[in-house]
């Protein structure tokens, strides 16, 4: 992908789960808290899920010597299909007015045999090509969290 025109994120992931443990995995605070992030910490106390199209989500990574807030708003929320959330990093540079930052879309698709599809877009061209570069790697890590906790805790 040319680097200079990048607006976003397009991933899929094929995870041994059915559907439902997917989507669950993806709205149920213990379970998120265990996996974004990747292998940062995300404290349970510090999660907030109302999982409703116009509810409101947040939760913080702590790393030795730093915190990282994210927070956003459900748009959609199509049980076990896949959610749109808007997705803000509390703690980069930006500009204020924007209180959306970016657009999450995932789309679980049930493969048969236990096995579901996770697509994965982030778009909203507010980060430069290098930041979505490593926001990419960090879902990509996030995501290997998530195959491990769904192993380990189906």
């Amino acid at each position: 992908m040319n680097g200079g025109t990048r607006q976003g994120i397009d991933l899929t992931r094929v995870l041994n789960a059915p559907q439902r443990r997917v989507f669950a995995a993806w709205t149920s605070p213990e379970d998120f808290a265990a996996w974004y992030g990747g292998e940062a910490e995300v404290p349970l106390d510090r999660v907030s899920m109302d999982v409703r199209p116009g509810g409101v989500w947040s939760l913080v990574i702590v790393m030795p010597g730093v915190e990282m807030p994210f927070h956003g708003v459900y748009r959609e929320v199509s049980e076990p299909d896949g959610l749109v959330l808007t997705l803000k990093d509390g703690s980069a540079p930006g500009d204020p007015e924007d209180t959306e930052g970016e657009t999450i879309t995932v789309t679980f698709t049930d493969l048969g045999h236990g096995t579901t599809e996770l697509a994965f877009q982030q778009r909203g061209g507010n980060l430069t090509p290098e930041q979505y570069a490593a926001a990419e790697d960090g879902w990509e890590a996030f995501f290997d969290a998530l195959a491990a906790r769904i192993a380990t805790h189906p």
